[in-house]
């Protein structure tokens, strides 16, 4: 790439997708806003050693910066929170990670997060929560909150469509609805704000199908349906009916008693819950549940509510993934009073790096990752955040940390 702040690592290649993996890949990396100066470089210093632990030297990934946030407004411009280069590159070279990213204040790009997801049409958020021995939990057995929730990236009231109270657009939005489409259930048409909420065919069968393709590929049991489509029957219930009728076609799954529920060929099962009910079920019978499919909204929702289950946002991982691009990424926000302090937790981003990791097919690596994590918390090794709520524990710093998962490789 010609680039001209992004410097291309020599020694590396390329990933193209459809092809293999090299044993060398370029990898783009965004540090991130606030603690991402702190986290980021851990969180590469824990994978560089376990490829090097896993593969004795026959692999190694070739890590380049680009910059979004607050570094791209030092980079490029006081406005440019992300370049067309950085765009760029994230295309060019598929695969990426990013640490966290503060939102602008005002005008331009409403959430970098939501920008990237759109611009690289990065339609599943893949969520996996699963606890560690020894984590502070609320519950009286978090080991059988095991899930993997993926959240419809591109749509829903995240499609950014809304209207701002007694602006002039909002008034023709309400009279349009009012006089060509019958509608009377607006309460306070004077003082509303009016958002749209789409969901379509095509965004849901592509995720379902992407759900059920990774429960079937990693032998999970069951995959559950999220929605409220009893209040929502056009949008939240189209996505239920969607995503029936397409494991019906493509899956061959067939209804248990009548349905709606299915069960595939190969066992699993396809179920579904509305939302308000799912969230008192995962605390409630955790274990009844495995891989969930839902809306961008739910899905917001739900993966911060397991996240809470298994000690918390901190050592949540997630990527975004389309079906030619991957950005892994922290799941937290940047903390930026901790920023510097070589103080925080950086398991969300070592684990999302756990995540690209089995993406490229490096399971070895990633073993050793889960190992080494679980190895340093077993060990009541751990940061501020763990080490104030653990009877016995040995605060360590974030870059500490690092270098105790690695001793433990």
């Amino acid at each position: 790439m010609s680039a001209s702040l992004i410097k291309v690592p020599q020694g590396g290649q390329k990933i193209v997708p459809g092809q293999a993996i090299p044993d060398n890949p370029i990898i783009p990396f965004i540090e991130g806003d606030g603690i991402g100066i702190d986290i980021t470089p851990v969180m590469i210093k824990v994978v560089d050693a376990a490829v090097a632990k896993a593969y004795g030297g026959a692999k190694k990934i070739f890590w380049m910066e680009v910059y979004a946030g607050e570094k791209s407004t030092q980079m490029y411009g006081s406005d440019v929170w992300l370049s067309p280069e950085t765009l760029d590159a994230l295309k060019e070279f598929s695969v990426s990670i990013k640490g966290p990213m503060t939102t602008p204040v005002g005008g331009g790009i409403r959430s970098l997060n939501v920008a990237l997801r759109q611009e690289l049409d990065l339609y599943q958020c893949v969520r996996p929560v699963r606890y560690f021995r020894g984590v502070p939990s609320p519950l009286k057995d978090p080991a059988k909150t095991n899930m993997v929730i993926f959240r419809e990236n591109t749509e829903d009231i995240y499609a950014g469509i809304e209207w701002e109270a007694n602006s002039e657009s909002c008034r023709k939005v309400i009279k349009f609805l009012q006089d060509e489409m019958g509608v009377k259930k607006i309460r306070f048409p004077a003082s509303s704000g009016i958002g749209i909420k789409p969901v379509s065919q095509e965004g849901t069968e592509r995720l379902v199908r992407a759900a059920i393709t990774y429960a079937i590929a990693n032998k999970r049991k069951s995959v559950t349906i999220v929605h409220k489509g009893n209040i929502m029957k056009f949008t939240e219930g189209a996505f239920r009916d969607w995503a029936y009728a397409l494991a019906k076609k493509e899956f061959g799954g067939v209804e248990i008693d009548g349905g709606p529920w299915l069960k595939l060929p190969n066992g699993i099962v396809v179920k579904d819950s509305i939302a308000d009910a799912f969230l008192q079920q995962i605390l409630l019978r955790p274990a009844e549940y495995d891989v969930i499919c839902t809306t961008n909204l739910n899905g917001d929702y739900i993966s911060d509510a397991l996240a809470a289950q298994v000690g918390g946002i901190g050592i949540a991982p997630g990527a975004n993934i389309s079906d030619v691009y991957a950005c892994f990424e922290a799941t937290h926000g940047t903390a930026p009073k901790y920023a510097g302090l070589d103080k925080v937790n950086p398991g969300s981003l070592i684990l999302s790096a756990e995540m690209m990791l089995r993406h490229l097919g490096w399971f070895e690596a990633a073993d050793l990752i889960i190992a080494s994590m679980e190895a340093a918390i077993g060990d009541k090794v751990v940061t501020y955040d763990f080490a104030r709520l653990m009877d016995g524990a040995t605060e360590v710093s974030c870059s500490e940390f690092g270098d105790a998962m690695i001793a433990r490789m």
